[in-house]
Formats: structure tokens, sequence, C-alpha cells
């Protein structure tokens, strides 16, 4: 089973859609996909067709529930739904850190550290899917640590500008320690994301980020793109001369997905 995680502590940098494409994308090659939505607007969540209350996350984190009791299928019509399972978030996922500190005492007797507590949890349902899709909060918490210990790779959306670009030294940073400390076959990738390839100035941060980062094809800003989320259409079913659906056919042979 392999795990990737769609993180930047940046927000608006197309995190949720990389998310819904490439879940889609596994799913129609007849994988089976479990997403995870750690992020606690729930969006992820929403685009599946799925909304709840309260979410379990927390209580799943720390043991009190098993996985087969939070998980839900997809709601989306298509045939390769079927092979989309969602662990579904809500706000109520904004409370998590609060109680890792009531838990402590208990976390560290059944896992050593909170940092581990996803990684454990993803462990017992290796054998039920393919992959694991992690939406994460564009915050450096809890929430991205845990998912950055459990993954096998890490995609970074990231808009070809100063202040986005600026922000992955932070990011980097972590991934870099957790990559020492605690997961040493972590993986990454940049994803140019939302790129307008028409302007000059975004030419060249494209250029600077290839030099100094693993960059995979660029994703363009189209209109496309925001279709397919406010419709629940992966751009894979769009027509085959959709400009984005050449940038995701791109983007998964060069992951290898």
């Amino acid at each position: 089973m392999e795990v990737i995680t769609v993180a930047n502590n940046k927000g608006g940098v197309g995190k949720t859609m990389q998310c819904y494409q490439l879940a889609c994308h596994l799913a129609y090659k007849g994988k089976r996909v479990l997403v995870v939505d750690l992020d606690s607007q729930a969006n992820l969540s929403s685009t599946f067709g799925v909304q709840i209350q309260r979410t379990m996350i927390p209580e799943w984190l720390i043991g009190d529930v098993e996985a087969e009791d939070i998980i839900v299928p997809s709601e989306g019509t298509e045939d390769f739904h079927q092979n989309i399972s969602l662990i579904p978030s809500s706000r109520h996922l904004a409370n998590l850190s609060k109680l890792l500190i009531l838990s402590d005492t208990e976390i560290r007797r059944t896992s050593g550290r909170k940092e581990r507590l996803l990684r454990k949890r993803l462990e017992k349902v290796t054998e039920q899917f393919d992959y694991v899709v992690i939406d994460t909060p564009p915050v450096l918490g809890d929430e991205l640590i845990m998912a950055l210990v459990a993954s096998n790779r890490i995609l970074i959306p990231t808009q070809a500008q100063d202040y986005s670009i600026d922000g992955l030294e932070e990011l980097m940073d972590t991934f870099e320690i957790i990559k020492e400390t605690e997961n040493p076959k972590l993986e990454f990738n940049i994803i140019p994301s939302m790129v307008n390839s028409r302007r000059k100035i975004e030419k060249q941060r494209l250029e600077e980020l290839a030099q100094s980062f693993n960059c995979t094809p660029p994703i363009r800003n189209l209109v496309q793109m925001q279709e397919s989320i406010s419709t629940r259409t992966p751009v894979f079913l769009m027509s085959g001369k959709s400009r984005g659906r050449g940038d995701y056919q791109a983007l998964w042979e060069s992951l290898g997905l």
C-alpha cells in the first residue's frame, strides 16, 4: 500500500484539486483507494459527495474507534467511485490538538509519539487498499506532521509566485527533519500549480523551482480545473482536446502513477 500526502502550509495552491484528481485517476485504473481528509474545512469530503456533522478522525487516531467504523464510500456516480473509500472530515477536526494533549499519556504508552499515530492506524488497513491519498490543512500542525510520518511520498502543489516559493522553506525544513528522524524513505515532488505560462515572471519562477527542487510538469490555471471541482467530474472524463486533461496525463506519467 502506497501512502501519498498532498501538502503545503500555504493555502490556495490547489491541494484539494490534486487530491481529487489523483484519487479518481487511481480508482479509474482499478486501484483500491482510501482518501483521508485531514483538513477541517472538509472540502475534499464534500467533493466526493460526503458531508458529516462530526468527524471521528481524532477518536480513530487515538484508538477509541476502528477504521471500519468511520470509512464511508464515495458518493460519486461513475463506476470507478466503487473503488474509492473515504475517511471524511468536519469542523470537529479543529479540536485534534486539544484531544492529543488530553490523551498524551495513553498515546505515549501505545504509540510512543503522537507523530506516529496515523502511520499505526493505516498499518491496520494495508490489505484493504492499494493507495491512500491524504489531504492536509494549510498549516504546519499535527495533521501535516502525522501525514509526513505515515507517507511514502509527498506531493507539494506550489504556485510559481514569490510568496508561494518562499513558503516552501519551512515545509522543506520539516520534511528533512521527518526524513532523518522518522521516515527515511519519504520522497517528495513539487507540482507547479495554477500556472499562467504566458506570464514572464511565472516562467522565471518555474525555472528557479526546477533548479532547486524535483518538479513535475506544471498544471495550468484553466477554467476547466474549477469546473472539474464544481461539477465533481475529474479532468480525465473531459474531452480528448481538453488542455487540463493533457496536463494531468503528463503529471501522472512523470510520477509513475
